[in-house]
């Protein structure tokens, strides 16, 4: 399906009003911040209207086009007018139109509104969140999922996203009252891999009945723990790394669940790692006899 963005324009008249009503196959030129579908759009910087739309923002055309290449629904694509013409945008315009998708071309004052930034990407895409199920989680041999307990920090969760999908783990379970996986903060943060890495919430009570009925050895990490991390056998079963809060750590309630409790040995003055740092060094480890460099060549 080929779109020449030229061809089909709507505009609006500039204090957000359309010029005429909108016809699917049309691009929908919008130079106003009073746009109500602008104003929508940035909106969903707010947790709020994300939980009720369910939806999000990703920004970049490789993301974009990462996320239709993955089957992700993509409700509104947002190009600015300097991206208009390039041969890769019309293609995601195509796909969005092909989809029943809105797309909007905007000036740049617009795309800064929307993203908040100065030097805001040529190209965006609202998309329809997608979680997986808790209970469609069945573990089998040679996989591992990392479960965060009550993470705040959307940089954190964003970069455990990003290495989990680089280490080839087959989900994040996110426990109790998390940030958002679906934050601008935080897709930023994945790189893109928001889209590849299958994310899954559910409170802690859930999580400690799916673990006694999967089949899984949880490995948590805890100051009180005993074992190294390099001595656990992570291949005897399909692994969940269960990593702590930011500040608090892993609850008592959750620590006498586990089956190891690891420490990372460290030297220096320095009393803790970064969460995300953490969960990527166990991340590697428990993979270690799963990955080579062969495999990702």
């Amino acid at each position: 399906m080929d779109v020449r963005m030229s061809d089909h324009r709507e505009h609006d008249d500039g204090k957000g009003r359309d010029k005429g009503p909108h016809r699917v196959g049309q691009v929908k030129e919008v130079t106003s911040l009073a746009n109500p579908i602008v104003k929508d759009i940035k909106a969903l910087a707010q947790k709020k209207t994300r939980d009720e739309t369910k939806t999000f923002i990703a920004e970049g055309l490789k993301l974009v086009i990462d996320a239709l290449e993955l089957g992700w629904t993509i409700r509104t694509l947002v190009y600015a007018k300097a991206a208009k013409g390039k041969p890769q945008v019309e293609q995601v315009a195509a796909r969005t139109f092909a989809k029943g998708g809105l797309v909007l071309e905007v000036s740049e004052k617009v795309m800064s509104a929307i993203t908040r930034r100065d030097n805001p990407q040529m190209v965006i895409g609202v998309f329809e969140q997608r979680y997986r199920p808790l209970k469609e989680l069945r573990p089998g041999k040679g996989e591992t999922y990392v479960a965060l307990d009550r993470v705040r920090d959307p940089g954190n969760l964003g970069t455990i996203i990003r290495t989990a999908d680089a280490a080839g783990a087959s989900g994040v379970i996110l426990v109790g009252d998390t940030t958002d996986p679906f934050s601008m903060e935080t897709v930023r943060a994945t790189m893109g891999s928001v889209f590849a890495v299958p994310v899954t919430k559910t409170s802690l009570a859930d999580f400690l009945r799916w673990k006694k009925e999967a089949g899984v050895q949880v490995v948590a990490t805890h100051l009180a723990g005993a074992v190294d991390y390099r001595t656990i056998d992570y291949a005897r079963k399909p692994v969940v790394l269960l990593m702590g809060n930011e500040q608090a750590g892993i609850p008592d309630e959750l620590a006498r669940e586990a089956d190891a409790l690891a420490r990372i040995p460290q030297a220096g003055r320095a009393d803790s790692l970064n969460l995300a740092i953490a969960t990527g060094i166990m991340l590697f480890e428990a993979r270690r006899h799963l990955l080579s460099l062969e495999a990702s060549e």
